[in-house]
């Protein structure tokens, strides 16, 4: 392959020997020039040293980088073919005709070897017409997609580089910029290129070249070393600069600060012509003065060409850099082996993939983009990527995204597709903060689980121990929080809570092959974070910063802030500026996701179970759950799922213990759903005719509801009975004498409304003692003789005053819908009980087992749909 160097040499070589020539030429005229016969031999010399000169640049700069335009008119030569990003090139600058009729071509070294620099701005017309030459001839002789430019006009607002703007959607060239900062952010993107080839990340960029159709105009020393450090670095870099107007040049001296740089100067002593200085590393004469002879500008293309020409390539570079997410996914699926870490392909950087790891390197990602930035696209062509190159054995994925939205829906089974992916343990889709913190300590268990494992193998890292233990379960676990802000939302005792489990994950998962991925659109102002930010993602060396969200990477590191949808800023330094990778990742179209997914579905073993899926908006029946696991021969009674991973049965178990009852709190109908829940519960664990039921129905929005209720139990066989108000009197009665108590057969008082009898229970109607008396003797010892009292009362004061000042522990369990938490804890004694009432959720205490949970309450199915009509 030959150099620019060789090239120029051999350029120079013919330049010299054919000057020596104009010499003798011009030495002959002077004796001849009276002598009209030699006029033929002179022309005919004249006419053969300037065929040889086009020679000498033609095979320097050929076709699209060295030929005249009319030449080009005519020819039409391909496209994409007259250079290559790897090799160094030359370009056609100017004209040069020391003698009348004796011409040729100035061709230059630039891409691969040199900059191209000028004093005059592209006000002058031109210089207009030069730049507009150099970048057709670029755009035109380059393969599409492998050569960006970067377009900066201080002083005519991007008039002189329009004829391309139909370059900038298709990400060839950027909008001219003129402001100042804007100016600064393109060095930092031509800096990051460099930074990246010398410190190895990249092997094959492309060839990015700044054209400047004018500085702007309150440039500093500062930047204008930047300009000259890329200079110096550049060409190694694929960084080349084409600066018109670049300020400390110098007419008397061709000392400039630019290294590699060849120097175009305006000749003051005629009129639309300039000089042109020594190349880098060769020179056109012995006296290191440049060329000895004026030239003038190549001329820009003529109209329409280049129109034409962007219409063609920006079509081509279109379909050439069109990402396809199937050409990331490989041919052979769960190929491989996670023992030393996980890898995929995300997209390209340059014309290479850009591969991302999760391993002891970067064990962890911090994902960061505004609304609109891809993020969530990003997140998808991870997660496939990696499920297609390993099978579950080697990974699992828990999945939780606490935005409003579907962006994991794919992982879990839907009413229209059955389907899954195989890897997912666990899958939540507007996750209450409870449900993170509850995965967050499944992860804290499985840790310690790991850890266990590595003592009994005598082994310290998980590599090792899967090739000690092949019989060991042990496949990589990535978790991904999406918008993970919402998880550490204030500073109450679940953002605690968060923050203490996130930190020991981020600490020790490396070692036991469980990693994070946590993406936001910001990682500022996060108040519980706020001591512990630092030591918590310094464990996240890996960054991934879409646009708008520079927030993730280091000081000054500002390369996310101008980012196009479908790019992405890899940083596996934690956000040091030189260890940028710009990549483009692609749009992983449903089609393709919906392919694959039925792919490996199809290969999963039989019998796989389906993730865990919680979804925060979803309603539940008691019909559709699990009983809860009994102990013993303890009944238990089902109210709701639990909020945490598997959503289990939450239950409240019964026995002899005084306090074995249940209180539902709160003035919302679903009070009457969660007694009704427990009633079905507890029908399914008795035979017929082993239990009696007895239903009292004090309001009257409870009645459709009771009524359902007892067709239920009699049709299942069961003793039913629906007291009025006086028969409930007379009912607790009998049940405070123990007259029928029979703990074989035990009695169920589900009371809807208990709140309503309050005042009439409280009269003694003739009676020794108020019918409020027997009913606190059945709370306090009705769970010794197999009666236990279910209640719903719409207020927590109404409860309290039932209980009276000596039976506050006489009702151990709890479940709070719509009340306030401070009077839930007057009630238990726990004044500082942290609960919000919130849709769909209730707060389940069970003050014998110290415990009290976030649950999703049983409702009867269109419940929701009632309250809000």
């Amino acid at each position: 392959m030959v150099s620019a160097k060789a090239l120029f040499e051999r350029a120079i070589a013919t330049h010299l020997e054919a000057w020596g020539l104009l010499a003798a030429v011009r030495e002959r005229l002077d004796r001849l020039e009276a002598d009209s016969t030699h006029n033929d031999e002179s022309a005919q010399q004249q006419t053969a040293l300037a065929a040889r000169l086009e020679r000498a640049a033609a095979e320097a700069a050929p076709q699209w980088l060295g030929a005249p335009w009319p030449v080009i008119g005519e020819q039409r030569f391909p496209l994409e073919r007259s250079a290559r990003p790897g090799e160094a090139s030359m370009i056609r600058v100017a004209d040069a005709q020391p003698l009348p009729g004796v011409g040729f071509p100035v061709v230059v070294p630039f891409v691969g070897a040199g900059h191209i620099a000028l004093d005059a701005d592209a006000r002058d017309p031109a210089v207009a017409g030069l730049l507009r030459s150099v970048i057709t001839r670029l755009i035109a002789g380059f393969p599409a997609g492998q050569l960006r430019i970067l377009a900066i006009d201080g002083g005519a607002l991007g008039a002189p580089l329009a004829p391309f703007h139909s370059l900038i959607p298709a990400g060839v060239m950027n909008r001219p910029v003129s402001e100042t900062d804007q100016f600064r952010e393109l060095l930092t993107e031509a800096e990051d290129q460099v930074h990246a080839v010398q410190s190895g990340l990249e092997r094959s960029p492309d060839v990015l070249v700044i054209v400047a159709a004018a500085l702007p105009a309150n440039c500093t020393r500062a930047d204008l070393a930047r300009i000259s450090a890329l200079a110096h670095a550049g060409p190694a870099a694929r960084v080349h600069l084409l600066l018109a107007g670049y300020p400390s040049l110098s007419r008397s001296s061709w000392e400039t600060g630019l290294e590699n740089t060849t120097l175009i100067s305006t000749d003051q002593s005629s009129r639309g012509h300039f000089r042109i200085s020594d190349p880098p590393g060769s020179s056109f004469g012995a006296d290191g003065r440049g060329l000895n002879a004026t030239v003038t500008l190549d001329p820009p293309p003529p109209a329409g060409l280049i129109e034409e020409l962007c219409r063609q390539l920006v079509a081509k570079a279109e379909s050439d850099s069109a990402l396809s997410f199937d050409a990331l996914v490989p041919k052979q699926l769960w190929q491989g082996s996670s023992v030393d870490g996980l890898r995929t392909t995300v997209g390209r950087v340059g014309r290479g993939e850009a591969t991302v790891s999760l391993d002891d390197a970067t064990p962890h990602w911090l994902v960061a983009g505004r609304t609109g930035s891809g993020k969530t696209v990003f997140l998808l062509d991870v997660l496939y990527g990696l499920a297609a190159r390993y099978s579950p054995d080697e990974l699992s994925l828990y999945l939780l995204d606490f935005k409003e939205g579907v962006s994991f829906a794919d992982f879990m089974p839907s009413a229209n597709d059955p389907t899954w992916v195989p890897h997912a343990r666990t899958v939540g889709v507007e996750s209450d903060r409870e449900y993170g913190v509850a995965v967050l300590a499944d992860l804290v268990r499985e840790m310690g689980r790991r850890a266990g494992e590595m003592k009994r193998a005598g082994v310290t890292s998980l590599s090792a121990l899967r090739s000690a233990r092949a019989d060991v379960a042990m496949p990589r676990i990535v978790t991904v929080i999406d918008e993970f802000h919402v998880l550490f939302q204030g500073n109450d005792d679940t953002a605690k809570r968060a923050v203490a489990l996130l930190e020991e994950v981020a600490r020790k998962g490396r070692s036991y092959g469980i990693h994070l991925i946590m993406a936001s659109q910001s990682i500022s102002g996060i108040e519980a974070l706020f001591t512990k930010g630092t030591s918590i993602f310094g464990q996240f060396g890996m960054r991934v910063a879409l646009s708008g969200g520079g927030g993730i990477l280091g000081l000054n590191n500002d390369a996310a802030a101008a980012l196009p949808t479908g790019q992405v800023i890899l940083n596996h330094g934690a956000g040091v500026v030189s260890a940028n990778r710009r990549a483009r990742f692609p749009f992983a179209d449903p089609a393709s996701l919906h392919t694959l997914r039925h792919r490996m579905w199809d290969m999963r073993t039989p019998g796989t179970p389906e993730p865990a899926v919680f979804i925060g908006y979803a309603e539940y029946s008691v019909d559709e759950a699990p009983l809860p696991v009994r102990r013993g021969r303890r009944k238990v009674v089902a109210v709701g799922r639990q909020v945490d991973v598997g959503l289990h049965t939450a239950g409240f178990a019964l026995d002899s213990s005084p306090g074995r009852h249940l209180g539902v709190l709160g003035t919302s109908l679903v009070g009457a759903d969660v007694l009704t829940s427990a009633a079905i519960s507890l029908a399914k664990q008795h035979e017929p005719g082993t239990a009696t039921f007895h239903l009292i129905s004090l309001v009257g929005t409870a009645e459709d509801t009771v009524e359902e209720l007892r067709t239920r139990l009699r049709g299942q066989g069961h003793e039913v009975s629906m007291p009025n108000l006086t028969q409930y009197k007379e009912l607790l009665q009998k049940l405070a004498a123990g007259a029928s108590a029979d703990r074989d057969h035990p009695q169920y008082l589900f009371v809807y409304g208990a709140d309503a009898a309050s005042s009439t229970l409280k009269q003694k109607e003739g009676r020794s003692r108020a019918a409020i008396e027997d009913f606190r003797t059945v709370l306090r010892e009705g769970p010794g003789w197999g009666v236990h009292v279910f209640g719903w009362w719409r207020g927590v004061r109404r409860l309290s005053d039932d209980l009276g000042l000596s039976g506050k522990d006489d009702v151990a369990g709890i479940v709070a819908l719509n009340v306030k938490g401070n009077e839930v804890g007057s009630l238990i004694g726990r004044v500082h009980l942290q609960w919000q009432p919130r849709h769909n959720r209730a707060l389940f205490i069970d003050r014998h087992e110290d415990k009290d949970d976030l649950i999703v309450p049983f409702v009867t199915p269109g419940r929701y749909s009632e309250e809000f009509a």
